[in-house]
């Protein structure tokens, strides 16, 4: 059964952090391991797409205390829970699309994003990778870990079913529900390219995880 995006994630709110780093293989590796990819700088600003519950973030602030995070998400519990989580720390939190948020131009030294763009088409990540790259500073980078095809029939299959879901439940083709319809490592590096990213390189892989890294 589809759900609405921010309605899935609520509705697991309870126990979501032990799920996230038991039942996603290489889980407990790849949260710190994107946290040691992000600037270690004093009070640098980082911009997280699809925030969460901020799992990512428990490792960051313990690597840059001092960070200064924008985090955006669909679910306002998940948001509530981050922010009770890090009540003292340096924390801006938008509830909603990171599809709709302006982003300021040339405002972070970094974004990340764990486990949050793999429901997406290449040309809605073509857009929002337009967007983030301009947000970036002259010498900012992305680091994305996700989850990932590991074929274009994989790819396709989940797509399609995903769109045979859609037209059975009758919803709008771009309404935002949860199925996860990855791409491919090499169709989310065309992606980042076509968007001006200037490189693109995997920087560890554990099973159908990745941790890629984008610079501008």
């Amino acid at each position: 059964m589809l759900e609405k995006m921010g309605e899935f994630f609520d509705s697991r709110l309870d126990g979501y952090d032990m799920h996230q780093l038991t039942a996603i293989e290489g889980a407990r590796e790849f949260y710190p391991f994107t946290a040691s990819c992000l600037p270690a700088e004093p009070g640098a600003s980082l911009l997280d797409l699809g925030c969460g519950t901020g799992l990512e973030l428990e490792y960051c602030f313990s690597l840059n205390p001092t960070a200064r995070i924008t985090g955006i998400d669909l679910a306002p519990g998940m948001l509530m829970a981050l922010q009770a989580k890090f009540k003292e720390k340096d924390l801006t939190l938008i509830c909603g699309s990171y599809f709709d948020t302006a982003f300021e131009n040339e405002a972070y030294d970094a974004a990340l994003s764990v486990e949050s763009l793999h429901h997406y088409t290449v040309g809605e990540k073509i857009k929002l990778y337009a967007r983030l790259r301009n947000a970036l500073k002259p010498n900012g980078f992305f680091i994305l870990t996700d989850y990932f095809a590991l074929s274009d029939a994989e790819e396709a299959g989940r797509r399609q079913e995903l769109n045979r879901m859609k037209k059975e439940l009758a919803v709008r083709e771009d309404a935002l529900y949860h199925y996860d319809t990855p791409l491919t490592v090499a169709h989310e590096t065309e992606a980042l390219l076509a968007a001006g990213f200037s490189s693109v390189r995997v920087l560890r892989q554990w099973s159908s995880t990745c941790t890629l890294k984008a610079e501008k």
